[in-house]
């Protein structure tokens, strides 16, 4: 015989708390507990007081199966409780979950020491959201906030009061404020030793900050008036990964190898759209992706990238690259994956490595391509074609020069992996 409608829904509440109760954090237990005892006694007063139902089969013609009307009420009541309890349990419970270290009294300390200008969410207690709020300065930061939010307002100062006791900061956004080297107090961000991301892009820096901590991971300075690199400033940020700098007033000079010393597990730096009129010297040999668009650069040293044997992406787009600027074998790497020389002045199509699989040469001054002067392996070898070793170019672009279709045989025949050619 089917379960009745009670028995559907107590076994439904069942699995709901089941699975609330394995999502939500330690600190919870309290509610938790809650929960499970309401669903114990619901459960012992369902099977305890149910009203004996007559089967089916011993229904005389116009029986009415007995019901009792208080019992149901009774019952739906402590079904709802039970069923509103553990739902919330259910989709708080996952985000509470975040912070499975913190304690209840240092969860209610922390919604309590909340600034009054910020916004801090009890689903996601570590993170403190102050943008867009006009702030002139840094409030104080409770000192369990992983997460802090500041883009978006006027502040000029990052002042080491305010952030003295957020030693737990995992993650900040100063983003569009008015932040300039003197604003940075000494030792601001030296206590911070979980930092991992820290974003001050579209302020008024003149200088790479100093003192930041050994755990960043990733350092956002774009479009700052950053002129230079202080010698010894990456000392020791040896776990920094990605370094973003571009839209500032970097010179050649500027960037070296002295100034980019500590820097040993880099692997992508952004330099486009500053003063750089040269290859860039002193780059670790970890970087995978180099980023040079809109500088002044005008040549590229035949023997650059022996010094970065690990260059996958490299984007070159609006410089001042002629053919006289690149090398034949310039770009002969192995790792390189995609090329961007858009928006140059070379008149040729530059040799093209075997391993390259997407080239930018859009908007240059090129008239024609003969598929055999650029493709990387010999006739002979493409006589014995096999897809392994053959050529990998699968996207070529070349809008934006004299070139006009047809498309040239020869490239076909050398690049057989190639899906898409704009003209």
């Amino acid at each position: 015989m089917s379960n009745s409608l009670e028995e559907i829904i107590l076994k439904t509440i069942q699995n709901l708390i089941g699975l609330s109760l394995s999502l939500s954090p330690p600190w919870s237990q309290g509610a938790t507990e809650t929960v499970r005892a309401l669903w114990t006694s619901t459960r012992e007063e369902y099977w305890r007081t149910r009203p004996p139902l007559l089967p089916l089969s011993q229904a005389s013609p116009g029986h009415t199966l007995p019901t009792n009307t208080v019992w149901r009420s009774r019952l739906s009541v402590k079904m709802a409780l039970l069923l509103a309890f553990s739902s919330v349990l259910l989709l708080v419970g996952p985000a509470l979950a975040q912070s499975p270290d913190m304690s209840y009294e240092d969860y209610m300390a922390q919604l309590q020491a909340c600034p009054k200008e910020c916004r801090c969410p009890p689903s996601f207690p570590n993170a403190v959201y102050c943008d867009n709020k006009a702030l002139k300065r840094i409030p104080t930061i409770p000192p369990h906030t992983w997460y802090l939010y500041l883009q978006n307002n006027l502040i000029d100062v990052l002042s080491t009061d305010a952030l003295r006791n957020a030693t737990q900061l995992r993650w900040i956004n100063l983003n569009r404020n008015r932040i300039t080297s003197e604003g940075m107090e000494e030792g601001a961000l030296a206590a911070m030793l979980r930092l991992v991301h820290l974003y001050m892009d579209d302020n008024l820096l003149s200088s790479v900050p100093a003192n930041l901590p050994s755990s960043l991971e990733q350092l956002r300075l774009s479009r700052n008036r950053i002129s230079k690199i202080p010698a010894g400033v990456f000392s020791g940020l040896d776990r920094l990964t990605l370094l973003e700098l571009q839209g500032n007033k970097l010179q050649d000079d500027a960037v070296t190898e002295v100034s980019l010393k500590g820097l040993s597990n880099l692997v992508q730096i952004n330099l486009a759209k500053n003063q750089l009129t040269t290859m860039p010297l002193g780059l670790p040999i970890t970087i995978t992706q180099l980023f040079l668009d809109n500088n002044a650069i005008e040549k590229i040293p035949a023997d650059y990238f022996k010094g970065l044997p690990k260059v996958a992406f490299l984007r070159l787009n609006r410089n001042k690259l002629g053919n006289g600027g690149l090398p034949k074998n310039v770009f002969n790497m192995s790792s390189i994956l995609d090329l961007q020389l858009s928006h140059n002045q070379l008149t040729q199509v530059p040799m093209i490595p075997s391993g390259l699989e997407h080239l930018h040469l859009d908007h240059n001054q090129i008239k024609s391509v003969n598929g055999s002067d650029i493709c990387p392996v010999s006739a002979d070898a493409l006589e014995g074609y096999v897809t392994e070793t053959a050529p990998k170019l699968r996207y070529l672009r070349l809008d934006g020069n004299e070139v006009k279709p047809p498309i040239p045989r020869d490239l076909m025949v050398c690049f057989r992996l190639l899906r898409s050619i704009v003209i």
